[in-house]
């Protein structure tokens, strides 16, 4: 992978991660554009660590408040039903679905998954349900009624996003606002539920590069890293804009749309579905 590659998939990551549109799907058809193949599972892990590095910085504050009260309410002095102490219950028990089935599942994820026929069916398919249940919801519910049942099934729609074109966030979103919430309150859950999940892959493929188990491109993979952490801090402060005001309609038409070319792609063979070089 050249450096010049890599800045471009950084700068694909940055913009599409946070967005409900898939961004490892983003990244395998762009890589393969480039006519070197799929850049692979570790690589996309390892640089949305960039990305959910910028989610930590914005929400820092919130961040560091939840951690606080998480701690205190181990030895009482905060209550288990403050807020901020129960949602950091909640983002611990959401995060056991992905962790759990990205562990037992890693060889599909890493190879049969990432079919590029699965990508266009999950970015068409998942993008119309994305579309009816934001039509369908109340949008009524704030984070502070946020259940446990509603954390588990937060948690299962997270891990959704195993299979690429699904959207990690276009999962939890969607299953918060088919549970009544805010488009608003559900997004930022979602960007906060990412964290434990996303670091832990990341980290994990990186430590199987350090150790010889995965290939990478080291130099490059970090610049595409950086790239991602500053577009990727900017998306965050627009989408919680764009959300709170707008619907989910334009990312489901553009889903559709990329899925279309994709298709077309692969049918010309200018994309090869298994990721390899055409």
């Amino acid at each position: 992978m050249g450096w010049f590659e890599a800045l471009v998939l950084g700068l694909v990551q940055g913009l599409t991660e946070f967005l409900p549109i898939s961004s490892s799907a983003h990244i395998s058809i762009v890589g393969q554009l480039f006519g070197h193949g799929d850049p692979g599972a570790a690589f996309t892990a390892i640089i949305q660590i960039g990305t959910e590095v910028a989610v930590v910085v914005y929400f820092a504050r919130d961040i560091g408040r939840i951690i606080k009260a998480w701690f205190l309410s181990l030895s009482g002095r905060v209550p288990r039903s403050d807020l901020d102490a129960r949602m950091g219950w909640l983002v611990i028990i959401g995060s056991i679905p992905i962790i759990i089935l990205g562990l037992l599942f890693q060889d599909p994820i890493e190879h049969a998954l990432r079919n590029l026929w699965v990508t266009v069916a999950m970015l068409a398919g998942f993008g119309l349900v994305i579309g009816i249940i934001d039509s369908l919801a109340t949008h009524k519910r704030s984070l502070d009624q946020l259940t446990w049942g509603h954390g588990i099934l937060y948690g299962l729609a997270q891990a959704l996003a195993l299979i690429p074109g699904v959207s990690r966030s276009g999962g939890t979103i969607t299953a918060g606002l088919a549970m009544g919430y805010k488009r608003e309150a559900a997004t930022r859950y979602s960007f906060l539920l990412a964290i434990p999940a996303v670091l832990g892959a990341g980290f994990f493929q990186l430590y199987q590069g350090v150790t010889g188990g995965a290939q990478v491109a080291w130099g490059p993979t970090l610049l595409a890293g950086v790239v991602s952490f500053v577009v990727g801090l900017a998306m965050i402060a627009w989408f919680l804009r764009f959300v709170s005001t707008h619907s989910f309609w334009p990312f489901v038409i553009y889903r559709i749309l990329v899925a279309a070319i994709v298709a077309v792609l692969l049918l010309t063979g200018v994309l090869d579905p298994l990721g390899s070089t055409p």
